[in-house]
């Protein structure tokens, strides 16, 4: 097994090529509906409740293309409700954990959340808090790991939470933690706003990075990670297994190794 990648010490924002390349979007929209026949070849939802949070200064709107998905596979998807994210304000948290524990009493099961972005951290943080009423994480796209500056949204997260964004935060230290369920997060090389590199799990029995090929604003609909979303939701709570690509589509998928949090204070960047 080829070892651990560790973050750079210097970790920047995605350069401006891939940011430019965020226009695949709608083209990632248009592959998830082409591929909707095959869908078909999943393995059937089996009803439980998943909890889904948009990205940042997103609403729940963006998340339909993937409720619907999640829906039509023979889930129970529930919207965030709490319109656009502008950052873990206060009240946030309370009220997403609030909501889980809801929604988790009213099926009489565990609960599975999906995050977006920043959303993903929300699920992460939800899941440290009530773990018993959650039954896996996905996040698509989120920057747990890292520098905190090292994406090109810093400064609209700074501007919309008034949270000022520093490595010396005991929080991000915190966030780097993996919940402890069964966490999958799927990150893409190809990424223009958050650097691939600070979406990897560190090694754990229960973590897992895959690596797909796709956009920041184009993962809650590539059909890769909605592949994705769909196989790790399958999974019966407590028989929980790492990722195995289907032999015939491997190239699509990379699974990468845990990361090695760097310990390494970065230089602020204006």
């Amino acid at each position: 097994m080829p070892p651990p990648e560790s973050h750079p010490a210097d970790p920047k924002a995605p350069n401006a090529l891939l940011l430019l390349m965020e226009g695949r979007a709608p083209w990632e929209l248009a592959a998830a509906i082409a591929a909707a026949p095959f869908y078909n070849r999943l393995p059937p939802g089996d009803g439980h409740p998943v909890l889904v949070f948009p990205g940042l200064s997103a609403p729940d709107i963006t998340t339909l293309p993937l409720r619907t998905f999640l829906r039509s596979r023979g889930y129970t998807p529930y919207e965030w409700e709490q319109g656009f994210n502008l950052g873990p304000r206060e009240g946030v948290l309370e009220r997403c954990r609030e909501r889980t524990e809801i929604l988790a009493q009213k099926h009489g099961e565990t609960v599975s959340l999906v995050g977006w972005s920043l959303g993903g951290i929300y699920a992460r943080e939800i899941a440290k808090e009530v773990p018993q009423h959650t039954r896996c994480v996905i996040t698509l796209g989120t920057p747990f790991s890292g520098h905190p500056r090292a994406n090109n949204a810093w400064r609209l997260y700074e501007y919309l939470s008034g949270h000022k964004l520093s490595e010396a935060d005991p929080l991000i230290d915190q966030v780097r933690q993996a919940p402890p369920v069964p966490t999958t997060s799927v990150y893409s090389r190809t990424d223009g706003v958050v650097s691939w590199r600070c979406s990897l799990n560190e090694a754990s029995p229960l973590t897992e990075n895959i690596g797909i090929h796709a956009s920041h604003f184009g993962l809650g609909m590539n059909p890769l990670a909605l592949y994705i979303v769909a196989d790790r939701l399958a999974q019966k709570p407590g028989a929980w297994r790492p990722f195995e690509a289907p032999s015939a589509a491997r190239w699509l998928f990379k699974t990468t190794p845990g990361a090695a949090v760097s310990t390494k204070r970065v230089p602020r960047s204006s």
